[in-house]
């Protein structure tokens, strides 16, 4: 399923991701994988547009409509106990599928790899983007804009226990994350350990998630931008994980045998204009993680 909405990001770009996958292939390789694919379509198609009116949390009703339509379709597929490939989009997705799977399976967790906390809200900075507050929604963070806070089955959506971030760099953070990081004692590894040890990262980050069902989120700013020029943020450069390494530690994830969810985020695939083959490269790497896991038990 498709979820085409840059509403919460920086610029648009993002909304294009799940067209421009689809048209490489991806469902024909998934297939071929030996995976039986239904295509659920898209939510509904946003594009980015600067909103004056609400300069700390731009676009908001347009994000909390699209993260809805997430969670209604995530709930619908795991009714049919199918697994999931969500295709955003930006990052605050990935509550619309925590929601879903937390009313599925109430011992879910959430496997976040992201260069950022997430963890900002329209109170700790002043860019207005919520692709980088999700989590401080899914958590009920202090200043958390209410309209996206109190759009799930319970509040707050998430616990600390149930998250486990992957490829976080610190110094991307503002100081007001890395407190609230600390203050939750949530449970992270750093882009550069990540990319140091990414065998050893994911399979610590997979011991201490709970024993439900697992979503498995990317969001491919974790990835060197210069070795994937595929995110919609570009500061990334010569830090952090390869595709290559990001490609092992999906494998890893979504094998386990309590995966249901891999969403994918901020993918925008007009930063690949110069380097189209490594858009080739994540579909391949998509593929590959998800090839035929029904031993799922």
């Amino acid at each position: 399923m498709g979820a085409p909405t840059s509403a919460g990001s920086y610029a648009p770009g993002q909304e294009a991701a799940p067209r421009v996958l689809r048209e490489l292939g991806l469902l024909d390789r998934l297939r071929a994988a030996g995976r039986r694919v239904r295509d659920a379509g898209d939510g509904p198609l946003q594009v980015w547009a600067p909103d004056p009116g609400h300069p700390r949390a731009q676009n908001l009703a347009a994000a909390v409509r699209a993260v809805r339509a997430v969670t209604d379709q995530v709930t619908e597929a795991l009714d049919q106990d199918a697994d999931v490939l969500l295709i955003g989009g930006n990052c605050t997705l990935a509550l619309g599928v925590m929601d879903a799977l937390i009313r599925h399976d109430p011992g879910a967790g959430l496997l976040y790899a992201d260069r950022h906390f997430d963890l900002n809200t329209p109170v700790s900075t002043t860019d207005g983007a919520l692709d980088w507050m999700g989590l401080a929604h899914g958590l009920d963070l202090p200043g958390a804009a209410e309209q996206l806070a109190s759009a799930f089955h319970r509040r707050p959506l998430l616990t600390p226990e149930q998250l486990y971030l992957l490829g976080t760099d610190p110094a991307r953070a503002t100081g007001w994350e890395r407190e609230q990081a600390g203050l939750l004692s949530l449970r992270w590894v750093s882009g550069a350990d990540l990319a140091g040890a990414p065998d050893t990262a994911v399979a610590g980050a997979l011991a201490a998630l709970p024993p439900g069902a697992l979503a498995v989120h990317i969001d491919v700013d974790v990835l060197d931008f210069t070795d994937a020029p595929l995110a919609e943020s570009t500061d990334g450069r010569n830090s952090g994980p390869s595709l290559q390494a990001i490609s092992g530690v999906l494998d890893t994830a979504c094998h386990d045998p309590r995966a249901r969810v891999l969403s994918i985020g901020e993918l925008n695939p007009a930063r690949a204009a110069g380097h189209p083959e490594i858009l080739d490269a994540f579909v391949a790497s998509v593929t590959n993680a998800l090839r035929d896991t029904a031993a799922r038990t």
